[in-house]
Protein backbone atom coordinates (compact mmCIF):
# COMPACT_ATOMS: atom_id res chain seq x y z
CA UNK A 1 0.00 0.00 0.00
CA UNK A 2 2.95 2.19 0.97
CA UNK A 3 4.36 1.70 -2.29
CA UNK A 4 1.50 2.24 -4.78
CA UNK A 5 0.80 5.62 -2.48
CA UNK A 6 4.19 6.61 -3.27
CA UNK A 7 4.21 5.52 -7.01
CA UNK A 8 1.05 7.75 -7.34
CA UNK A 9 2.37 10.70 -5.15
CA UNK A 10 5.70 10.83 -7.39
CA UNK A 11 3.79 11.11 -10.13
CA UNK A 12 1.55 13.37 -8.92
CA UNK A 13 4.88 15.49 -8.04
CA UNK A 14 6.51 15.47 -11.73
CA UNK A 15 2.90 16.18 -13.54
CA UNK A 16 2.75 19.40 -11.14
CA UNK A 17 6.27 20.30 -11.49
CA UNK A 18 5.87 20.39 -15.27
CA UNK A 19 2.56 22.63 -15.34
CA UNK A 20 4.03 24.97 -12.78
CA UNK A 21 7.74 25.48 -13.65
CA UNK A 22 9.68 27.79 -11.28
CA UNK A 23 13.14 29.50 -11.61
CA UNK A 24 16.12 27.21 -10.45
CA UNK A 25 17.34 29.79 -7.98
CA UNK A 26 13.47 29.67 -6.20
CA UNK A 27 13.99 27.56 -2.88
CA UNK A 28 10.91 26.00 -0.91
CA UNK A 29 10.21 24.40 2.59
CA UNK A 30 7.48 22.06 3.56
CA UNK A 31 6.65 22.37 7.40
CA UNK A 32 4.67 18.98 8.52
CA UNK A 33 3.12 19.43 11.64
CA UNK A 34 2.10 15.35 12.54
CA UNK A 35 -0.45 16.43 15.07
CA UNK A 36 -2.57 14.37 17.29
CA UNK A 37 -5.88 15.43 15.64
CA UNK A 38 -4.38 17.21 12.44
CA UNK A 39 -1.53 17.09 10.03
CA UNK A 40 -0.71 20.32 8.96
CA UNK A 41 1.20 21.46 5.76
CA UNK A 42 2.64 24.49 5.20
CA UNK A 43 4.42 25.86 1.58
CA UNK A 44 6.76 28.51 2.25
CA UNK A 45 8.69 30.16 -0.59
CA UNK A 46 12.45 31.70 0.67
CA UNK A 47 13.18 35.15 -0.29
CA UNK A 48 15.41 38.06 1.48
CA UNK A 49 13.17 38.82 4.36
CA UNK A 50 12.45 35.03 5.29
CA UNK A 51 9.85 32.92 4.23
CA UNK A 52 6.58 33.24 2.32
CA UNK A 53 3.56 30.72 3.29
CA UNK A 54 2.00 30.06 -0.60
CA UNK A 55 0.46 26.78 0.24
CA UNK A 56 -1.63 25.55 3.09
CA UNK A 57 -3.54 21.89 3.84
CA UNK A 58 -4.75 20.26 6.67
CA UNK A 59 -6.29 16.64 7.41
CA UNK A 60 -7.91 15.38 10.51
CA UNK A 61 -6.32 11.91 11.59
CA UNK A 62 -7.83 9.26 13.07
CA UNK A 63 -8.33 8.31 16.74
CA UNK A 64 -5.57 5.21 16.46
CA UNK A 65 -2.88 7.42 14.20
CA UNK A 66 -0.98 9.09 16.84
CA UNK A 67 -0.47 7.89 20.61
CA UNK A 68 0.80 10.84 23.01
CA UNK A 69 1.83 12.72 20.51
CA UNK A 70 3.86 10.11 18.52
CA UNK A 71 3.32 7.93 15.40
CA UNK A 72 1.71 4.89 15.94
CA UNK A 73 0.51 3.36 12.22
CA UNK A 74 2.86 5.11 9.79
CA UNK A 75 0.86 3.88 6.98
CA UNK A 76 -1.93 6.07 7.74
CA UNK A 77 -0.35 8.99 8.84
CA UNK A 78 1.55 8.35 5.44
CA UNK A 79 -2.20 9.04 3.71
CA UNK A 80 -3.29 12.08 5.34
CA UNK A 81 0.18 13.87 5.51
CA UNK A 82 -0.06 12.94 1.49
CA UNK A 83 -3.74 14.33 1.29
CA UNK A 84 -2.81 17.85 3.37
CA UNK A 85 0.30 18.13 0.77
CA UNK A 86 -2.03 17.92 -1.99
CA UNK A 87 -4.39 20.36 -0.91
CA UNK A 88 -0.95 22.86 0.05
CA UNK A 89 0.47 22.10 -3.50
CA UNK A 90 -2.59 22.73 -5.49
CA UNK A 91 -2.57 25.84 -3.30
CA UNK A 92 1.10 26.68 -4.33
CA UNK A 93 1.60 25.47 -7.37
CA UNK A 94 4.47 23.91 -6.73
CA UNK A 95 6.09 20.35 -5.52
CA UNK A 96 8.78 21.31 -2.92
CA UNK A 97 11.52 18.46 -1.80
CA UNK A 98 12.85 19.50 0.99
CA UNK A 99 10.90 19.36 4.44
CA UNK A 100 11.07 19.97 7.75
CA UNK A 101 9.14 17.71 10.10
CA UNK A 102 7.96 18.33 13.87
CA UNK A 103 8.63 15.73 16.66
CA UNK A 104 6.66 16.08 19.94
CA UNK A 105 5.76 13.37 23.07
CA UNK A 106 6.42 12.57 26.66
CA UNK A 107 9.91 10.83 25.35
CA UNK A 108 11.15 14.19 23.89
CA UNK A 109 13.75 15.48 26.38
CA UNK A 110 14.71 19.25 26.10
CA UNK A 111 16.84 20.77 28.71
CA UNK A 112 19.59 23.40 29.34
CA UNK A 113 22.89 21.54 30.86
CA UNK A 114 25.43 24.09 32.30
CA UNK A 115 29.29 22.53 32.58
CA UNK A 116 32.22 24.63 33.44
CA UNK A 117 35.67 23.67 31.95
CA UNK A 118 39.18 24.23 32.81
CA UNK A 119 41.35 25.28 30.27
CA UNK A 120 44.98 23.61 30.53
CA UNK A 121 46.44 27.19 29.01
CA UNK A 122 44.49 29.81 29.91
CA UNK A 123 47.77 32.22 28.08
CA UNK A 124 46.46 30.68 24.72
CA UNK A 125 43.60 32.58 22.57
CA UNK A 126 40.50 30.26 21.87
CA UNK A 127 40.78 28.65 18.89
CA UNK A 128 37.33 27.35 16.69
CA UNK A 129 38.80 23.51 16.79
CA UNK A 130 38.91 24.48 20.73
CA UNK A 131 35.07 25.67 20.90
CA UNK A 132 33.66 22.86 18.51
CA UNK A 133 35.42 19.91 21.01
CA UNK A 134 33.80 21.81 23.92
CA UNK A 135 30.62 22.09 22.70
CA UNK A 136 30.87 18.51 21.82
CA UNK A 137 31.22 17.36 25.13
CA UNK A 138 28.94 19.54 26.50
CA UNK A 139 26.88 17.63 23.79
CA UNK A 140 28.04 13.97 24.85
CA UNK A 141 27.16 15.32 28.88
CA UNK A 142 23.48 16.40 27.88
CA UNK A 143 23.19 12.70 25.76
CA UNK A 144 23.97 10.84 29.09
CA UNK A 145 21.93 12.79 31.11
CA UNK A 146 18.99 12.45 28.51
CA UNK A 147 19.09 8.93 28.12
CA UNK A 148 19.34 8.33 32.29
CA UNK A 149 16.46 10.38 32.58
CA UNK A 150 14.55 8.06 29.83
CA UNK A 151 15.73 5.07 31.23
CA UNK A 152 14.66 5.73 34.37
CA UNK A 153 11.13 6.80 32.81
CA UNK A 154 10.72 3.63 31.64
CA UNK A 155 11.96 1.37 34.10
CA UNK A 156 15.02 0.33 33.69
CA UNK A 157 14.46 -0.10 29.83
CA UNK A 158 17.43 1.40 27.74
CA UNK A 159 16.38 3.42 25.09
CA UNK A 160 18.57 4.52 21.99
CA UNK A 161 17.97 8.58 21.46
CA UNK A 162 19.60 11.13 19.04
CA UNK A 163 19.79 14.99 19.36
CA UNK A 164 17.93 16.81 17.13
CA UNK A 165 18.02 20.49 18.33
CA UNK A 166 20.78 22.27 20.34
CA UNK A 167 20.97 25.81 21.14
CA UNK A 168 23.74 27.92 22.67
CA UNK A 169 21.80 29.56 25.64
CA UNK A 170 25.06 31.49 27.04
CA UNK A 171 28.66 31.66 27.30
CA UNK A 172 30.96 33.24 29.85
CA UNK A 173 35.11 32.97 29.90
CA UNK A 174 35.87 33.72 33.47
CA UNK A 175 33.33 34.97 34.71
CA UNK A 176 33.07 37.70 31.43
CA UNK A 177 29.67 37.20 28.92
CA UNK A 178 30.56 36.39 25.28
CA UNK A 179 28.86 35.84 22.47
CA UNK A 180 31.67 34.84 19.84
CA UNK A 181 34.46 32.91 22.64
CA UNK A 182 37.12 32.64 19.63
CA UNK A 183 40.18 34.70 19.96
CA UNK A 184 39.71 35.22 23.87
CA UNK A 185 42.06 34.20 26.53
CA UNK A 186 41.08 32.44 29.70
CA UNK A 187 41.39 29.98 32.38
CA UNK A 188 37.49 28.96 32.74
CA UNK A 189 34.87 28.55 30.13
CA UNK A 190 31.25 28.40 31.27
CA UNK A 191 28.82 27.18 28.85
CA UNK A 192 25.08 26.41 28.61
CA UNK A 193 23.33 24.82 25.87
CA UNK A 194 20.10 23.29 25.26
CA UNK A 195 19.62 20.05 23.74
CA UNK A 196 16.47 17.95 22.71
CA UNK A 197 16.76 14.31 21.88
CA UNK A 198 14.03 12.18 21.27
CA UNK A 199 13.70 8.01 20.65
CA UNK A 200 15.28 6.64 17.51
CA UNK A 201 11.92 4.55 17.44
CA UNK A 202 10.21 7.90 16.72
CA UNK A 203 12.79 9.53 14.94
CA UNK A 204 12.49 6.66 12.34
CA UNK A 205 8.91 6.50 11.95
CA UNK A 206 9.04 10.37 10.75
CA UNK A 207 11.88 9.33 8.36
CA UNK A 208 9.91 6.59 7.20
CA UNK A 209 6.94 9.01 6.38
CA UNK A 210 9.21 11.67 4.62
CA UNK A 211 10.56 8.84 2.63
CA UNK A 212 7.04 7.41 1.69
CA UNK A 213 5.88 11.11 1.07
CA UNK A 214 9.27 11.50 -1.15
CA UNK A 215 10.43 14.23 0.91
CA UNK A 216 14.09 15.34 1.80
CA UNK A 217 14.38 15.82 5.48
CA UNK A 218 16.52 19.13 6.28
CA UNK A 219 15.74 18.70 9.92
CA UNK A 220 13.33 17.24 12.67
CA UNK A 221 13.00 19.62 15.59
CA UNK A 222 11.22 19.43 18.65
CA UNK A 223 8.10 21.33 18.28
CA UNK A 224 8.05 23.20 21.84
CA UNK A 225 11.69 24.76 20.06
CA UNK A 226 10.49 25.19 16.67
CA UNK A 227 7.87 27.37 18.76
CA UNK A 228 10.48 28.96 20.27
CA UNK A 229 12.43 29.80 16.95
CA UNK A 230 8.99 31.13 15.90
CA UNK A 231 9.05 34.04 18.15
CA UNK A 232 12.52 34.54 18.74
CA UNK A 233 13.81 35.24 15.23
CA UNK A 234 17.34 35.82 14.23
CA UNK A 235 18.03 38.67 16.03
CA UNK A 236 21.53 37.83 18.12
CA UNK A 237 20.11 40.88 20.63
CA UNK A 238 17.10 39.71 21.50
CA UNK A 239 16.00 39.83 24.92
CA UNK A 240 12.66 37.87 25.26
CA UNK A 241 11.42 36.14 28.34
CA UNK A 242 8.47 34.00 27.96
CA UNK A 243 6.82 30.61 29.06
CA UNK A 244 5.04 29.11 25.49
CA UNK A 245 2.89 26.56 25.79
CA UNK A 246 1.82 24.27 22.95
CA UNK A 247 -1.47 22.20 23.73
CA UNK A 248 -1.96 19.79 21.03
CA UNK A 249 -4.31 17.04 20.98
CA UNK A 250 -2.47 14.56 22.55
CA UNK A 251 0.50 16.78 24.59
CA UNK A 252 0.53 19.59 26.04
CA UNK A 253 4.54 21.36 25.20
CA UNK A 254 6.30 24.20 27.39
CA UNK A 255 9.39 25.69 26.68
CA UNK A 256 10.67 28.46 28.50
CA UNK A 257 12.74 31.68 27.32
CA UNK A 258 14.88 33.76 29.09
CA UNK A 259 16.67 37.02 27.54
CA UNK A 260 16.22 35.23 24.03
CA UNK A 261 17.62 32.03 25.49
CA UNK A 262 16.25 28.98 25.52
CA UNK A 263 16.37 27.38 29.02
CA UNK A 264 14.32 24.27 27.96
CA UNK A 265 11.29 22.07 27.56
CA UNK A 266 9.19 19.97 28.89
CA UNK A 267 6.16 17.74 27.61
CA UNK A 268 3.50 16.22 29.23
CA UNK A 269 0.58 13.60 27.84
CA UNK A 270 -2.55 16.07 28.62
CA UNK A 271 -4.41 17.80 25.65
CA UNK A 272 -7.41 18.65 23.74
CA UNK A 273 -8.31 14.84 23.55
CA UNK A 274 -8.15 14.28 27.09
CA UNK A 275 -11.11 16.95 27.38
CA UNK A 276 -13.24 14.86 25.02
CA UNK A 277 -12.51 11.68 26.01
CA UNK A 278 -13.47 13.12 29.92
CA UNK A 279 -17.24 14.01 28.46
CA UNK A 280 -17.26 10.77 26.65
CA UNK A 281 -17.36 9.09 30.12
CA UNK A 282 -19.34 11.66 32.36
CA UNK A 283 -21.52 11.71 29.62
CA UNK A 284 -21.91 8.22 28.18
CA UNK A 285 -21.61 9.49 24.83
CA UNK A 286 -19.43 8.52 21.62
CA UNK A 287 -16.19 10.29 21.16
CA UNK A 288 -17.51 12.60 18.43
CA UNK A 289 -20.60 13.65 20.11
CA UNK A 290 -18.06 14.48 23.55
CA UNK A 291 -15.97 16.62 20.69
CA UNK A 292 -19.09 18.32 19.54
CA UNK A 293 -20.41 19.30 22.91
CA UNK A 294 -16.66 20.56 24.01
CA UNK A 295 -16.42 22.73 21.20
CA UNK A 296 -19.92 23.51 21.38
CA UNK A 297 -18.93 25.39 24.56
CA UNK A 298 -17.05 28.33 22.32
CA UNK A 299 -19.80 28.54 19.43
CA UNK A 300 -23.02 28.58 22.06
CA UNK A 301 -24.05 25.06 20.22
CA UNK A 302 -23.94 23.21 23.09
CA UNK A 303 -27.79 23.21 24.40
CA UNK A 304 -28.36 24.52 27.71
CA UNK A 305 -29.17 21.82 29.42
CA UNK A 306 -25.72 20.28 28.84
CA UNK A 307 -23.52 23.44 29.66
CA UNK A 308 -23.04 22.51 33.13
CA UNK A 309 -22.51 18.78 32.93
CA UNK A 310 -19.74 19.24 30.14
CA UNK A 311 -17.90 22.07 32.39
CA UNK A 312 -18.23 20.05 35.29
CA UNK A 313 -16.32 17.40 33.18
CA UNK A 314 -13.84 19.40 31.73
CA UNK A 315 -12.98 21.10 35.27
CA UNK A 316 -11.53 17.69 36.28
CA UNK A 317 -9.02 17.13 33.76
CA UNK A 318 -8.64 20.91 33.37
CA UNK A 319 -7.33 20.16 37.41
CA UNK A 320 -5.05 17.61 36.30
CA UNK A 321 -3.85 19.73 32.98
CA UNK A 322 -3.48 22.34 35.21
CA UNK A 323 -1.08 20.30 37.85
CA UNK A 324 1.04 19.28 34.56
CA UNK A 325 2.07 22.62 33.97
CA UNK A 326 2.86 23.37 37.42
CA UNK A 327 5.14 20.51 37.73
CA UNK A 328 6.72 21.17 35.03
CA UNK A 329 7.72 24.88 35.79
CA UNK A 330 8.69 23.61 38.73
CA UNK A 331 11.76 21.70 37.14
CA UNK A 332 13.23 25.06 35.66
CA UNK A 333 15.15 25.39 38.74
CA UNK A 334 17.92 27.77 36.52
CA UNK A 335 15.75 30.69 37.24
CA UNK A 336 15.39 33.12 40.03
CA UNK A 337 12.22 34.05 38.61
CA UNK A 338 9.87 32.80 35.71
CA UNK A 339 9.29 34.56 32.75
CA UNK A 340 5.19 36.72 33.56
CA UNK A 341 4.77 36.68 29.82
CA UNK A 342 2.79 33.13 29.13
CA UNK A 343 1.93 33.06 25.30
CA UNK A 344 -0.24 29.82 24.09
CA UNK A 345 -0.44 28.00 20.55
CA UNK A 346 -1.99 24.69 19.66
CA UNK A 347 -5.72 24.08 18.81
CA UNK A 348 -6.16 22.54 22.67
CA UNK A 349 -5.80 26.01 23.54
CA UNK A 350 -8.49 27.14 22.05
CA UNK A 351 -10.61 25.80 25.11
CA UNK A 352 -12.04 29.31 26.47
CA UNK A 353 -11.90 27.35 30.51
CA UNK A 354 -8.28 27.00 29.47
CA UNK A 355 -7.15 30.41 28.70
CA UNK A 356 -9.87 31.24 31.66
CA UNK A 357 -8.36 29.28 34.93
CA UNK A 358 -4.78 30.56 33.63
CA UNK A 359 -6.06 34.26 33.68
CA UNK A 360 -8.68 34.21 36.76
CA UNK A 361 -7.07 31.38 39.06
CA UNK A 362 -3.88 31.52 41.71
CA UNK A 363 -2.77 28.42 40.14
CA UNK A 364 1.02 30.10 39.64
CA UNK A 365 1.23 30.82 43.83
CA UNK A 366 3.80 28.76 44.79
CA UNK A 367 5.66 29.38 41.70
CA UNK A 368 8.45 31.72 41.42
CA UNK A 369 6.61 34.56 39.52
CA UNK A 370 7.24 38.44 40.69
CA UNK A 371 3.73 39.10 39.62
CA UNK A 372 0.70 37.33 37.99
CA UNK A 373 1.33 35.99 34.82
CA UNK A 374 -0.04 37.78 31.41
CA UNK A 375 -1.74 35.24 29.33
CA UNK A 376 -2.47 35.48 25.60
CA UNK A 377 -1.98 33.40 22.22
CA UNK A 378 0.47 33.72 19.66
CA UNK A 379 -0.73 35.01 16.24
CA UNK A 380 0.72 34.31 13.33
CA UNK A 381 1.87 38.17 12.93
CA UNK A 382 4.26 37.82 15.56
CA UNK A 383 5.94 34.88 14.01
CA UNK A 384 9.49 36.58 12.95
CA UNK A 385 10.38 36.27 9.08
CA UNK A 386 6.93 34.78 8.44
CA UNK A 387 4.73 35.90 6.38
CA UNK A 388 1.15 34.25 5.08
CA UNK A 389 0.41 34.99 0.85
CA UNK A 390 -2.59 33.24 1.16
CA UNK A 391 -4.91 34.51 3.74
CA UNK A 392 -5.78 31.23 5.42
CA UNK A 393 -3.27 31.38 8.46
CA UNK A 394 -5.32 33.19 10.56
CA UNK A 395 -5.07 31.82 14.10
CA UNK A 396 -2.91 30.39 16.75
CA UNK A 397 -3.59 26.89 15.81
CA UNK A 398 -0.95 27.15 13.20
CA UNK A 399 1.81 28.39 14.73
CA UNK A 400 4.36 24.97 15.10
CA UNK A 401 3.77 24.61 11.50
CA UNK A 402 5.20 27.99 11.01
CA UNK A 403 7.69 27.35 13.53
CA UNK A 404 8.81 24.62 11.86
CA UNK A 405 9.11 26.95 8.52
CA UNK A 406 11.56 29.30 10.71
CA UNK A 407 13.57 25.81 11.58
CA UNK A 408 14.15 25.32 7.66
CA UNK A 409 14.98 28.71 7.11
CA UNK A 410 17.86 28.58 9.90
CA UNK A 411 18.60 25.36 8.68
CA UNK A 412 18.95 26.55 5.22
CA UNK A 413 21.07 29.50 5.78
CA UNK A 414 23.33 27.76 8.46
CA UNK A 415 23.87 24.93 5.12
CA UNK A 416 24.62 27.91 2.59
CA UNK A 417 26.87 29.89 4.66
CA UNK A 418 30.94 29.55 3.04
CA UNK A 419 32.62 27.84 5.31
CA UNK A 420 35.84 30.69 5.33
CA UNK A 421 33.80 33.52 5.76
CA UNK A 422 30.83 33.01 7.41
CA UNK A 423 30.73 34.67 10.93
CA UNK A 424 32.31 32.56 14.03
CA UNK A 425 28.25 32.44 15.29
CA UNK A 426 26.98 31.01 12.07
CA UNK A 427 29.96 28.03 12.32
CA UNK A 428 29.10 27.40 15.89
CA UNK A 429 25.58 27.49 14.54
CA UNK A 430 26.02 24.69 12.20
CA UNK A 431 27.89 22.91 14.86
CA UNK A 432 25.07 22.40 17.00
CA UNK A 433 23.22 21.69 14.45
CA UNK A 434 20.24 23.56 15.60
Amino acid sequence: MLDKIKTIRTNVVAKTRALHAKKDTDQYIVALDIGTEFVKALIGKVTDSGVEIIGVGRTHQELSDMQAGAISDIQSVVNNCDAALNIAEKQAGVSPKSAVIGIAGELVKGTTITVRIKRKTPEKELDFTEVERIIGLVQERAKDRARQQLTWELGGKDVEIRMVNSALVNMEIDGYPVTSPVGFKGKEIMIQLYTAFAPMIHIGALERTAKELDLELLAVAAEPFAVARSVIGDDPNASMSAILMDVGGGTTDIAVINDGGMQGTKMFGIGGRAYTRSIERDLNVSFLQAEELKLGLSTNKTAQSKVAEVEKSLQKTLSVWTSGVELALDEFTLLDHLPRRILLCGGGSSLDMLMHQLESSNWYADLPFTRKPVVQHIQPSHVVGISDKTGTVTDHTFITAMGLLRVGLDTLQQDQAPGSTSSIRQRIDKILKV
